[in-house]
């Protein structure tokens, strides 16, 4: 608007070429517009900043506003029109300058109107009316129980419906097929159930992470109790224990992470990678090596080589392979520890990312073991996938005809640390003396029993406050809870928790002392909800609660709690540094439990603790560390 205003006010008397008041009329018209539109936003942006998030009496008459706002889209969009014919008109003889200007003004209008477009399409919430059903002023509580179920199937089915387009719209890049269409159903189930029950929008999520950290840290840094420091203090045979699993686990990391194949390699050498791949790009694959999948120029099998140092006559099999519920690996021989390595790729594709929210329960029932055990779904099925090459193809078979007096060991970070686990429990019958190192695999993986089981020959490496590695739906579950009970208590309006909680993330200090209703109350009462909290909640009706509970009693739970596998090593910070840019962390590991894992920490660190290159550091700084001790 200003822009147009200081182009009017220069050129004002310059408008007597042909064509000159068709651009006078057109500036003119658009000043008195963009004006309408900057007062509209300007009145949204104001009353959206009262009240607070629980609190929306002050922002009643915003609907009028934001309609109104919508109606002048229409003369904008004429308007737009307007100034793209006069451009393209050639009888049109101004000052260049002029002319120029209106190509800009008319350029940015389109651009706004496009990227607002857009922005509506993407934040629109299709089932917002019909979630009103789910509000007891929404329907009468003396519905009949078939109207009533069938009017919760219908607002269901359309729920998972709208979620479904949006996956397969975030995946239109990939090759779809029935598998693919099963993941899509099942993925928009598991996030219609996550989503239907609260009436959060995203900066409401925002606000709550912000207010969940700051609160988190405040707990963090008081002094603990003495019986807590007391229970980590452990005996020096746990002790030299821990430092062989953790120079082991340096040690096969190196495979884990070697199985991320050139964006690895190229990430964590970003200067010198590529250069050193061009050199081998040009090489003929090895005859010797069994490689299935697409490897153009050779580049991941060159990074795999270079990561772990083995020659080429090392690989058994490799497959770079990709699709849903079929996921990358490795068999090689490891001449140093004697062993044959089977390696997994985590996450790293669309397919990857579908196969992780795969997150049903399945049972996986082992002879003479267990009875019954639940696994997630889509690990599980990646896991049979590996199973089925390694077994029925003869891999395995092949690698012991070269080396048998070697052992096994199956190695995977993220969602292969998860798929490498599972595989492992596959082969534990056939390999006895197997062993499983699962470097950062996701939290929601195996029931309770399973997991125990899995503590004689698993370990999972955690580092920090890894995201993935809490990442279980009842976690999730807990996680909205505390949301939905933290921002509908908060007495700040969102705007300036939003602003304060940026300040916190990148400049650090204090933590903010928002007040809040659960400032002062007793323990009890902690436990039961405030209006405010009970107003993000979308309430359902009895009739639908009793669907649910006749449905789920002579079947188990569709996500019941699913715990980390095997031994966990958990790797910390040593002097915690709260910021993302800290050199010379130093490191500390401790045997921990799964209990630790129960609830998800809020952390700048939260992503990047579980990238496969912190680990190996993480490892290594530790493995160095025992190493300089011993030569003392």
């Amino acid at each position: 608007w200003i822009g147009i205003l200081v182009l009017y006010a220069v050129h004002k008397g310059q408008f007597n070429c042909p064509g000159g008041g068709l651009l006078h009329s057109y500036l003119l018209g658009l000043l008195i517009l963009l004006a309408a539109i900057i007062c509209a936003l300007s009145a949204l942006v104001y009353i959206s900043m009262q009240g607070t998030i629980s609190n929306p009496g002050p922002r009643k008459s915003l609907p009028k506003i934001l309609y109104t706002r919508l109606l002048l889209y229409l003369p904008e969009f004429i308007w737009a029109v307007v100034g793209a014919v006069w451009v393209s008109d050639n009888s049109v003889q101004c000052e260049k300058t002029v002319i120029n200007g209106i190509i800009g003004t008319v350029i940015a209008s389109w651009i706004i109107i496009v990227f607002t477009i857009l922005g509506v399409v993407i934040v629109f919430d299709p089932l917002g009316g019909k979630k009103t059903f789910y509000l007891p002023e929404g329907v009468s509580r003396n519905l009949e129980s078939s109207h009533s179920g069938q009017l919760l199937y219908n607002v269901k089915s359309s729920a998972t419906r709208v979620w479904e387009k949006r996956i397969r719209l975030l995946c239109c890049c990939i090759v779809q097929d029935d598998d693919h269409r099963v993941a899509f159903t099942s993925i928009a189930e598991l996030f219609r159930n996550y989503f239907s029950d609260t009436d959060l929008v995203p900066s409401d999520i925002a606000a709550g992470l912000i207010l969940l950290h700051q609160e988190q840290d405040k707990m963090e840094s008081c002094p603990k109790e003495p019986e807590e420091v007391l229970c980590h203090s452990p005996s020096s045979l746990v002790t030299d224990d821990l430092d062989v699993e953790l120079e082991n686990a340096a040690h096969y990391m190196l495979f884990a992470a070697a199985a991320y194949g050139w964006p690895y390699y190229v990430y964590t050498n970003p200067y010198t990678a590529l250069c050193k791949l061009n050199g081998d790009c040009c090489r003929n694959r090895p005859t010797d090596s069994d490689i299935t999948g697409s490897d153009r120029h050779n580049f991941h099998f060159g990074s795999i080589l270079k990561i772990t140092g083995l020659q080429y006559r090392d690989f058994i099999h490799i497959s770079f392979h990709n699709k849903i519920y079929e996921i990358p690996f490795f068999v090689a021989l490891d001449h140093k520890k004697e062993a044959i390595v089977v390696a997994v790729r985590g996450t790293l594709s669309f397919e990857d990312i579908l196969t992780d929210l795969s997150a049903d329960c399945e049972d996986l029932t082992l002879e003479e073991v267990l009875e019954n055990g639940f696994v997630h779904k889509g690990i599980t099925q990646a896991a049979n996938y590996i199973y089925q090459k390694l077994i029925n193809d003869g891999i395995l078979n092949q690698a012991f005809t070269i080396a048998p007096e070697y052992k096994l060991v199956i190695v995977g970070h993220s969602l292969g640390g998860g798929t490498a686990s599972i595989l492992a429990i596959m082969l534990r019958n056939s390999f006895p003396t197997l062993k499983c190192f699962a470097f950062s695999p996701p939290g929601g993986l195996l029931s309770k029993s399973l997991a125990d089981y899995t503590k004689h020959f698993i370990v999972s490496v955690i580092v920090g406050k890894d995201l993935v590695a809490r990442l279980s739906m009842p976690n999730m579950e807990d996680l909205k809870r505390r949301i939905v009970r933290i921002v509908a208590n908060c007495n700040r309006p969102k705007y300036q928790i939003l602003l304060r909680g940026c300040w916190y993330e990148v400049f650090g200090g204090d933590p903010d002392d928002f007040p809040t209703e659960l400032d002062g109350r007793s323990q009890d009462a902690l436990t039961q909800p405030l209006l405010a909290e009970e107003s993000l909640m979308v309430h359902r009706s009895p009739s639908y609660n009793a669907l649910e509970e006749e449905s789920h009693l002579n079947s188990p739970p569709q996500y019941p709690h699913l715990y980390l596998p095997g031994k966990i090593i958990h790797i910390v910070e040593a002097c915690s540094s709260r910021r993302l840019c800290s050199s010379d962390i130093k490191y500390t590991a401790r045997w921990s439990n799964e209990t630790v894992f129960s609830s998800i920490l809020i952390s700048p660190k939260m992503i990047t603790d579980h990238m496969p290159d912190v680990v190996l550091k993480a490892l290594n700084s530790l493995s160095q560390e025992h190493g300089s001790c011993l030569s003392c």
